[in-house]
């Protein structure tokens, strides 16, 4: 089975107040080496895989460059990490190679090694149109430096395009995210990915909205049932527009899915390089796989640190078809996951089932299960009753 290549950019102009993720200001005095190890980790692949004891395949019908900026590096950069993928693996005809950009970043040399690399999709990680918001937060575009780049990546010849917002940042009304979602619907991307601000202490934000303070305009993030509110109006108006919900927070027009991230929530094979880099692949044990990944810390990450190795089990296995299947609006084919892992696994899960779906938070249609509307709101609760100690068989 084909893999999917996610390259991991940690680099950032400047650290959003709501960020999560492994990823920080640092000197660009360091991009080479970092790009030096994540080429070297890309050539050790085989290597890689026989100490993780799983299957490899060179075969690669995805890549996506995530962040992080990875259009913060230089034009050489960039392209040595092209190069040395496909030196090292066999990249298909019709790949989808996506490379995530935060707005103002994408200088006339950037967008040309983008197109010579043979990128075919764009993130655009906006968050909000809304000046004030997006200032907030700590973003350094406006919302006519988005325009300014999509225009430009269209006349490129990029049409394959995605815009990220937040529902729940600091200063949001009702009133600013239908602005948003206007912008958004009048720029006619064919994708567009709807996320909730995550409240955890893994953020600066998170962190003073935990402890009920002030810093980072944390008095004014909307409540939860605003937010709420605002995921749903979303919802609504990007379906009636015909950019459809395939999955939790992530909408297309048809045939404009991102074919990477599909590969997470079904279960496909994908292997990742630089910081915080997360892979899985399949073991030669049927119905079994290992996850691996890398520190989350760029220092520990330079000096070689090993990867953090989680065997997957077949029950396990099972759970995550669950959990990761039920993000997709299409929800679960049971009689599938039986063929894979067995009928009486399967029906372990049944009581479960039946008790999300009383609680209208599943629907059955035949022999599949999805979530409902408030079962997508609730999602977390449904997930974890597949990964409770309960449900062993």
């Amino acid at each position: 089975m084909p893999l999917g290549l996610y390259i991991s950019v940690p680099f950032c102009k400047t650290k959003c107040s709501y960020c999560n993720f492994a990823s920080d200001v640092f000197s660009r005095t360091v991009f080479d080496t970092y790009v030096a190890r994540v080429c070297g980790e890309i050539e050790q692949a085989t290597q890689t895989a026989d100490q993780m004891g799983v299957l490899l395949d060179r075969t690669v019908d995805t890549i996506y460059f995530g962040g992080g900026t990875p259009t913060l590096l230089d034009v050489t950069q960039l392209e040595r990490i092209f190069v040395t993928i496909r030196q090292n693996f066999s990249v298909e005809a019709g790949a989808e190679i996506t490379v995530e950009c935060a707005p103002g970043t994408l200088t006339p040399s950037a967008l040309e090694t983008l197109q010579r690399c043979g990128v075919n999709r764009v993130s655009l990680g906006v968050q909000s149109f809304d000046d004030k918001e997006a200032a907030s937060v700590g973003r350094l575009h406006k919302r006519s430096t988005v325009v300014d780049d999509i225009a430009r990546l269209r006349s490129a010849g990029l049409s394959n395009l995605n815009v990220d917002l937040i529902a729940g940042l600091p200063h949001q009304t009702r009133k600013s995210w239908e602005g948003s979602l206007d912008q958004l619907l009048s720029l006619d991307v064919p994708h567009a990915s709807i996320y909730m601000l995550e409240v955890d202490e893994d953020s600066r934000l998170g962190r003073e909205l935990i402890a009920g303070g002030q810093k980072y305009h944390a008095h004014f993030v909307p409540d939860e049932d605003l937010t709420a509110d605002m995921y749903e109006v979303a919802s609504e108006r990007l379906n009636t527009a015909g950019i459809l919900q395939y999955e939790i927070s992530n909408f297309a027009r048809a045939n404009f899915e991102s074919r990477h991230n599909l590969k997470y929530w079904t279960r496909q094979p994908y292997l990742g390089f630089g910081v915080d880099a997360h892979s899985m692949l399949h073991s030669a044990d049927h119905g079994s796989a290992v996850r691996f990944s890398n520190p989350d810390s760029l220092e520990k990450y330079l000096s070689g640190a090993i990867k953090a190795r989680t065997p997957v089990s077949s029950e396990e296995a099972l759970q995550e078809a669950f959990f990761l299947g039920l993000r997709l609006n299409k929800g679960v084919d049971i009689r599938r996951l039986s063929q894979e892992f067995g009928g009486n696994q399967v029906n372990a899960y049944n009581d479960i089932i039946s008790e999300l779906t009383d609680a209208g938070l599943l629907e059955t249609d035949a022999a599949r299960i999805r979530l409902t509307p408030r079962g997508r709101m609730l999602s977390n609760e449904v997930f974890e009753r597949f990964i409770s100690v309960d449900s062993a068989v």
